[in-house]
């Protein structure tokens, strides 16, 4: 059974309307994230994810929710299975602050978000928070600190930080492509072609 990535109702009623084109890691990535975040949670009762994942894009398209489909579809048909590789505890600071696992910018990761721009760059489909590839940090968000005083934050931060010195990493052979309506969060999963 698939494990949803966000469960509460809080978090769901915050998402709807959204999309999201995001990798699943399910082994090394996967565990060392579980322990961040299990490790995180005792000190910070805050909102998190369900279950890990590395976010390549989120859109806010429910009209358009079956042409954003068949876009995500033909990019992963040519998209070779991606390398992740976790390289260090991190955060994103004031105002998000939210604690992350950082990735490294492996050639296949960079690649991947870089052919994902070129094919939406032909379209006029509507995405969210979208960086350019040199200033988008991959990532996957251990904990949503964004409720905690600033007193707490700056110490969960302090304390977490740190570069990891065994760098788990894992291929990835599949996408999913996930969006959120009537306050339930729904997912098709796209294996990977090239």
């Amino acid at each position: 059974m698939r494990r949803p990535f966000m469960n509460t109702p809080e978090q769901l009623a915050s998402l709807e309307g959204q999309q999201y084109l995001v990798l699943r890691p399910a082994a090394a990535v996967s565990d060392r994230f579980r322990r961040e975040q299990a490790s995180a949670l005792v000190r910070a009762d805050v909102p998190h994810p369900h279950t890990g994942h590395v976010t390549l894009r989120g859109f806010a398209e429910p009209e358009r929710r079956d042409q954003l489909a068949a876009l995500i579809r033909e990019w992963a048909a040519a998209q070779r299975p991606i390398d992740v590789v976790a390289e260090a505890v991190d955060v994103f600071p004031a105002p998000w602050q939210i604690l992350i696992l950082r990735l490294s910018r492996t050639p296949a990761l960079t690649s991947a978000y870089a052919r994902l721009t070129a094919a939406l760059e032909r379209t006029d489909l509507r995405r969210l928070g979208e960086l350019a590839l040199d200033d988008w940090t991959f990532h996957m968000s251990v904990i949503y600190g964004k409720t905690l005083l600033p007193a707490k934050w700056t110490e969960l931060a302090h304390t977490s930080r740190r570069s990891l010195g065994s760098r788990p990493a894992e291929r990835v052979s599949q996408a999913e492509f996930v969006w959120y309506e009537d306050g339930v969060e729904h997912a098709e999963i796209i294996p990977f072609g090239g």
